[in-house]
């Protein structure tokens, strides 16, 4: 699961260092009390509860809590959730295709204009609202082709669509 550059990439965000990955790698080893941890991978032990509680806040660890009857000192044992990165990915990824498809069918459904010394970009009604001068320096709007635009935002949704179709990849098998 590690070797998936997205997974990794979502992971990274999470552990804020490259390094602390090997915390990771110790949860799914199923190495989970948080000093083992620390001494296995020669991470502060403070850093590796930080970064267990980071994960744990995503829904990606859960924990069991167990008291010493001697010490009285409480110990938590660590395991990580591989289901919840499938489906935090899924989440993230279908959110960005959801949100460029809505800016993607207002694209399509409006004209834009833009000052002629491009301080402002605006659609149809706003321009007219504006009777077609900018605010900004009083210059007229002009008609401004939004066809790259388009492209782009059907561009960034395939891109999306394609690492959703690879993480539903990854973890159905």
């Amino acid at each position: 699961m590690l070797k998936n550059k997205i997974v990794l990439e979502y992971l990274n965000g999470i552990v804020e260092d490259e390094e602390n990955i090997t915390i990771v790698e110790c949860l799914l080893d199923d190495v989970g009390y948080d000093e083992e941890i620390a001494e296995k991978t020669n991470i502060k032990l403070n850093i590796v509860r930080k970064i267990l509680y980071k994960l744990y806040d995503c829904g990606l660890t859960t924990y069991k809590r167990n008291k010493n009857p001697e010490t009285q000192w409480y110990t938590y044992f660590w395991k990580f959730d591989t289901n919840n990165v499938y489906l935090n990915l899924n989440e993230k990824y279908e959110m960005y295709v959801n949100r460029l498809e809505k800016l993607l069918r207002f694209e399509e459904d409006n004209m834009f204009f833009v000052c002629e010394n491009d301080h402002l970009r605006v659609d149809y009604n706003r321009a007219n609202d504006l009777e077609f001068i900018c605010p900004d320096c009083g210059n007229k709007f002009i008609f401004k082709d939004n066809n790259e635009r388009v492209l782009s935002i059907e561009k960034e949704i395939k891109k999306y669509k394609k690492i959703c179709m690879e993480v539903n990849k990854l973890f159905s098998k």
